[in-house]
């Protein structure tokens, strides 16, 4: 039998080493217990499936930092523990093939370098004094290991014209990338020239360096470096060498997610993904290249042709195939994304999921490839679903209650363990097992959906959160539009409450069933208790392409036809809400269409603004990214001026009267800060109240912790001062 299609969703109930408190007991969230929740990282399973490490970061409020450290917990469930205890900053931990050595990045030094350690398997414990694998003046992050156990590809950003010197010259190109940063750092003149675009990116200059992959002996380090991390010496066995030279980045920026490289079962060669194209700023062309991973340099071999986005490569475990996610349009960021699959020998390349309509996640090989698993936003959630390498993936089963919320797939065995989230706890690692093999199946926790990690749970047993309650409201060309609430704890449905209602980014993003640190709706509802509210227009993700696709080039038509109609929903179905006193709060392109709001309604006592886009106009000229507002608006400005001017917040100032907060980052290059200032000049001009809360080292995320702690407070007051009368 073929395995089919399947769809996994359960009920989740927060487990606790105590025995919960009553709700009497609970006290409301606060930011500070938000601080103290550990941020798990993806699971990575022992070799013999007995153990999984994972790094987890905590938050010291008072100094202002955050550190990550590698735990590990029996693979079957039970208390987690350090792994290794040390101050240092330590993340993305992987076994050797064998399961009894274990590679890690480490901030032990400046910069970062990838460093290693003996494991017991039985125990599940490093053992003697970890050694430090790469001193490569660049740093190295993003480690693998070779599935013979010989090599180990890392990432280091160099300077693409420090090529290999002459064989016998004694010189490395390290040397050279050492005398470029070293004089950088000792000029007195920091100024810069550009010839080309993509000079910087999200929130820093590129400084002329590319993104490569090296690969080194994986016994480089061992008795080669004595304790302050210097080396004595330097072999062909613990000299780092580029496999991809050139100037273009590999693995090209990312935010996160899945591995961009991977290296063939048989240890010979290394997919990975590069954008090649000209004009990078203008381009999502990511593809897929092969390069062999011994011998002299050479130019890797492209075998994706989609005009989209081509990335993270997974070979299956017995070489045959190699899967990619991929993207059809050239220049859409936010196009379905397809699971591809390549037939190694002959070469032939085939879509999985050409007939599901929703965009594939991370995913992972099954261990007798015959097909993976992955997942993919549906309805407010991120359920997983199965594929074989012979069917094709179908509409997807089910909807409606965002119940499972994964991400970070990976095989071990007969389990497949996983990341997941909800409204109520950032991630825990789960796993599910025995995993599915054939026919169409619905799990519950019951039939093998199991915590693995309780990092969280006695903090969030001591905290009074509301559930989140889904609704549907006819929204603009009379489509179901999906919305959220989040009541304020301790709710009394005969009480009036003030409305905190957020709108979300992307454009084609989605709030549903997922924890976030930077705009927790938990958190909102709780800081003077409010009723929150999340609607997903047209445009949001996980409702199908053409949903998504509905927003581009109609910025404020759809997208504020469905806010106010689900408005108007929650006015007239929820009693409890006070329609006098509501708030519209939104970020990136939710502070986009709080501006837009500005012109168009005068139904909010107070605004909160976060890195919008005020003048559609000149943000052309100051982001960094031009393939989305290419795609978004149709063209540049002086092609589509009438486009952009149509849905040009600035353009409607003249209706400007709602009491406005503006957030803005300095070091925000995908909106810059100047779209802020804008706004706050012609507010102030107007005579419009308002306030500005600006960061002069944040980018588009507010991510350090008083900063975090800052922006809080200061929304918070905001809304409570125009809301709370």
């Amino acid at each position: 039998m073929h395995w089919k299609i399947l769809t996994l969703s359960f009920t989740v109930a927060l487990s606790a080493f105590a025995q919960s408190p009553t709700p009497s007991q609970k006290h409301p969230f606060t930011f500070e217990d938000m601080m103290k929740l550990k941020r798990v990282g993806g699971p990575v399973p022992s070799p013999d499936g007995k153990w999984v490490v994972f790094d987890c970061e905590d938050v010291d409020l008072a100094a202002n930092k955050k550190t990550s450290h590698l735990w590990i917990a029996p693979a079957s469930g039970g208390e987690s523990r350090r792994l290794n205890p040390t101050p240092n900053h330590e993340e993305r931990p992987r076994f050797s093939p064998d399961g009894k050595k274990l590679i890690w990045t480490s901030k032990a030094t400046d910069p970062t370098q990838i460093w290693m350690s003996d494991f017991d398997p039985e125990a599940g414990q490093l053992i003697g004094k970890p050694h430090q694998v790469t001193s490569i003046s660049t740093g190295a992050d993003g480690a693998i290991w070779s599935p013979d156990g010989k090599n180990i590809v890392f990432v280091s950003s160099v300077y693409p014209d420090c090529n290999p010197p002459p064989p016998g010259s004694g010189a490395t190109s390290d040397d050279c990338n050492k005398q470029r940063d070293e004089e950088l750092k000792k000029s007195k003149v920091k100024a810069k020239i550009f010839t080309r675009l993509f000079y910087r990116h999200w929130n820093a200059f590129t400084e002329f360096k590319r993104s490569h992959l090296f690969v080194v002996d994986a016994d480089a380090g061992v008795g080669a470096f004595v304790s302050n991390a210097q080396a004595l010496g330097t072999s062909a066995s613990t000299t780092p060498r580029d496999l991809t030279p050139g100037d273009h980045d590999v693995p090209p920026f990312s935010l996160g997610g899945q591995d961009m490289y991977a290296i063939s079962p048989d240890g010979q060669e290394v997919a990975y993904t590069s954008n090649v194209d000209e004009v990078e700023a203008t381009s999502t062309n990511n593809e897929i290249f092969i390069v062999p991973i011994s011998g002299p340099a050479s130019t890797g071999k492209k075998i994706s042709t989609s005009p989209g986005a081509d990335t993270t490569p997974l070979y299956s475990p017995d070489g045959k195939y190699l899967a990619w996610r991929s993207q059809s349009r050239a220049g859409f960021e936010a196009d379905k994304w397809r699971l591809f699959m390549q037939d190694r020998q002959p070469s032939q390349t085939r879509d999985l999921t050409q007939k599901f309509d929703r965009s594939v996640g991370s995913f992972a090989w099954r261990p007798d490839s015959t097909g993976l698993l992955f997942a993919a936003e549906d309805y407010g959630g991120a359920p997983i679903f199965g594929v074989s390498v012979i069917e094709e993936a179908s509409k997807p089963t089910g909807g409606g209650a965002p119940e499972l919320h994964a991400d970070d797939l990976v095989y071990r065995g007969d389990v497949v363990f996983f990341t997941r989230m909800s409204s109520r706890a950032p991630n825990e690692i789960w796993r599910m097992d025995p995993a599915p093999k054939d026919e169409l199946a619905t799990y519950s926790l019951e039939s093998g959906l199991r915590p693995v990690t309780h990092m969280n749970d006695a903090l969030l047993s001591q905290i009074d959160m509301q559930p989140l309650e889904s609704f549907t409201f006819k929204g603009a060309n009379n489509d179901d539009v999906q919305g959220f609430m989040v009541k304020p704890p301790g709710f009394d449905p005969n009480k009036k409450y003030p409305l905190k209602f957020l709108i979300h980014g992307g454009p084609q993003g989605a709030w549903g069933n997922s924890w976030t640190y930077r705009w927790n709706a938990e958190l909102f509802a709780a800081t003077g208790n409010y009723v929150v509210v999340m609607i997903n227009f047209h445009g949001s993700t996980g409702y199908g392409q053409k949903f998504t696709d509905s927003i581009s080039g109609d910025w404020g038509g759809k997208p504020y036809v469905d806010l106010m109609k689900g408005l108007d929903y929650v006015e007239k179905t929820y009693p409890f809400v006070d329609k006098n006193r509501e708030a519209a709060l939104g970020a990136s392109y939710g502070g986009y269409m709080a501006n837009w709001l500005l012109g168009h309604t005068n139904r909010f006592k107070c605004i909160v603004s976060h890195d919008g886009t005020f003048n559609t106009e000149s943000a052309y000229g100051t982001t960094e990214e031009l393939w989305f507002m290419n795609w978004e608006f149709g063209g540049p400005p002086w092609e589509k001026r009438d486009v952009y001017r149509k849905w040009s917040p600035h353009e409607y100032a003249q209706n400007f009267k709602t009491p406005t907060l503006v957030v803005h980052g300095q070091n925000d290059y995908r909106i810059d800060v100047s779209q802020g200032f804008d706004l706050f000049t012609t507010l102030q001009v107007l005579k419009v109240p308002s306030k500005m809360l600006y960061f002069p080292d944040e980018g588009h995320w507010v991510l350090k912790p008083q900063n975090s702690q800052l922006w809080y407070k200061t929304v918070n007051d905001w809304v409570d001062q125009w809301c709370k009368n």
